[in-house]
């Protein structure tokens, strides 16, 4: 049978079916098991984390057997090329853990080179060498594994393996941007904004030149090359063996910038997760350089307010959650960049007051119920003086839960693919400032600013879910959505997820840009936001427009802490699937 074209066909979504029980937003019932669960973005990859359970391995085997899986099935979002972020639930201390895998720029790339690179007034660009840094999933891998694996690392390695050099077939939404991402490369490459695409049409084209289609098989024997490499010999085989020789030729050839000596020097670091408690529930996300404790900000300027009395998609809650995330977003183009060159004030003092009761007070007195806020700057904090992804979530039998988020930031990367290794180069470095009073400026050996975020929610010092949304600015946003919607508004994890989102854009950026638009910005809203809260939002001042994608891809997994039952969520935007045993 021929490949399907789903684009082709009538949509579905004009003509809902009907539900006998729970909400008719919910696309389907929430998945529940006891000894294991896994929600990923493709079903195949969650299938290989269960199998991974099944065999004897914990959590963390299968959360890095399914994020091998899905580098391979789902490049538009993710892969070995990327940075990785993860929260780990571990049952035996009772501890959450942070893990920052994210990687650096290089050493051989000064300011001054950029500058002069890219003309005055300019941006670092998203495609090509420049906005490469050194990518960090693969010693993430191994830092968590060395740490709490219990399996082989070949062994785990061994379905993504199977399926590179076997074949899998496209699913749905990932075939689309596939198609779309190829495309716009293509174009752009065409117009000179990057160094080589051969080695991307080769790796990610058919023999007749197009994108795969929906549930066409696709191959991929470099990247299983480049996974059995990393299984026989280790992180080292890709930062200090030959995929980083290789990479290192294929840099110096395209004339880029990453060097054998930036890959070599990489290190994973271990971080302490921070946690603001919404209601009696610890929400735990990690410090910067990413964007999580924006997340931690909002609920802290709502935990004043009784959300749940106003309602469920009320005009009153969703007007008062933006204003949060206004507030919490100037403050993260101010304050968020990388610890380790942060010379104002001491990062971790820092990070701790803007999550703290007393700044949020502060900040809360800046919202009114009856209007829209018209302009948002940063707060002050006493201690100051003067961004496609996957994401994926585990459970096992013994109560270990991992929240992992993995990508190559816009778009499948920078469009560059090393020869031979069969997967894309990030193109995380579009994220630095180039305005040298930023604490996100470009410096060589620094780790960009980063919008990946995981998520993990505690009570009573038990773990109780695990969570992660995709989709760059929209992360924060869509966290404190889930979070309320099931803690305020009593929502199952997959009613959540399936919810009518609202999406602000407007603040400005982790660059030090002002938003593109002036004001209150945007608010995009998805079509299940009723009419009637639409008006509501634009008689307060906020400029509701209807939205075209970009709310997210979400997964979740909950733990019955008296049962031991496992819920498991994935949201209807994504081809995900929750699966358990």
């Amino acid at each position: 049978m021929a490949a399907l074209d789903s684009g082709t066909a009538a949509s579905a979504q004009a003509y809902p079916g009907d539900r006998v029980s729970g909400d008719q937003f919910a696309t389907r019932s929430v998945t529940t098991a006891t000894q294991g669960m896994a929600a990923t973005a493709h079903p195949l990859a969650s299938q290989v984390a269960i199998n991974v359970l099944q065999s004897g391995g914990n959590a963390v085997d299968a959360a890095i057997a399914a994020n091998a899986a899905i580098g391979l099935m789902e490049p538009t979002g993710n892969g070995i090329g990327g940075d990785i972020f993860v929260i780990i639930w571990d049952p035996e201390t009772r501890q959450v853990y942070g893990i920052n895998g994210a990687g650096r720029s290089p050493m051989g790339l000064s300011y001054d080179t950029v500058v002069e690179t890219l003309g005055a007034g300019n941006a670092i660009p998203p495609l090509g060498a420049m906005p490469v840094s050194v990518p960090g999933t693969v010693d993430g891998w191994f830092a968590m594994h060395e740490r709490f694996g219990s399996m082989p690392m070949d062994e785990i390695l061994a379905p993504a393996i199977r399926y590179a050099e076997t074949g899998f077939p496209l699913t749905e939404t990932i075939a689309y941007y596939w198609e779309r991402n190829m495309r716009i490369l293509d174009g752009r490459f065409a117009n000179g904004e990057f160094e080589e695409f051969a080695n991307a049409q080769a790796t990610y084209l058919t023999e007749d030149g197009d994108a795969p289609r929906e549930g066409e098989i696709f191959r991929n024997p470099d990247l299983a090359n480049t996974y059995r490499l990393i299984a026989e010999g280790g992180r080292d085989a890709f930062y200090d063996g030959p995929i980083s020789q290789t990479i290192n030729d294929y840099m110096e050839r395209i004339g880029g910038w990453i060097s054998y000596d930036d890959l070599a020097a990489h290190r994973t670091e271990w971080v302490e997760p921070l946690s603001v408690n919404y209601r009696g529930y610890d929400v735990w996300e990690l410090p910067p350089q990413g964007q999580g404790i924006a997340a931690l900000q909002m609920l802290q300027t709502l935990e004043a307010y009784d959300l749940a009395s106003m309602g469920f998609m009320s005009a009153e809650a969703i007007h008062l959650m933006v204003e949060a995330k206004r507030l919490a977003f100037e403050d993260r183009a101010r304050f968020y960049s990388d610890p380790a060159f942060y010379d104002e004030a001491d990062p971790a003092a820092l990070y701790a007051e803007l999550i703290s009761d007393e700044y949020a007070d502060t900040r809360r007195q800046l919202i009114s119920s009856d209007a829209a806020m018209e302009n948002v700057t940063h707060g002050d904090p006493s201690i100051i003086e003067d961004g496609d992804t996957t994401y994926l979530t585990v459970a096992d039998s013994n109560g270990m839960m991992v929240s992992l988020i993995q990508s190559n930031f816009r778009g499948m990367g920078s469009g560059l693919v090393p020869d031979g290794l069969g997967f894309m180069l990030q193109n995380r470095g579009e994220l630095f400032s180039l305005d040298t009073d930023h604490p996100n400026v470009y410096e060589p050996g620094k780790r960009p600013f980063h919008t990946i975020i995981p998520a993990m929610i505690t009570r009573d010092g038990e773990a109780f879910m695990s969570f992660g949304l995709m989709g760059g600015a929209m992360q924060p946003q869509g966290h404190v959505q889930i979070i309320t919607s099931v803690i305020d508004f009593g929502l199952n994890i997959q009613q959540a997820g399936d919810a009518a989102r609202w999406r602000h854009d407007g603040s400005t950026s982790e660059t030090g840009q002002a938003g593109e638009t002036a004001g209150v910005g945007v608010l995009s809203v998805e079509s299940g936001v009723p009419q009637g809260v639409r008006d509501a939002l634009s008689a307060l001042g906020h400029e509701v427009v209807d939205g075209n994608g970009g709310f997210g891809g979400y997964q979740a997994i909950l733990r019955d802490p008296e049962t031991g039952v496992l819920y498991g969520a994935s949201e209807m935007r994504k081809d995900g699937a929750a699966q358990g045993y």
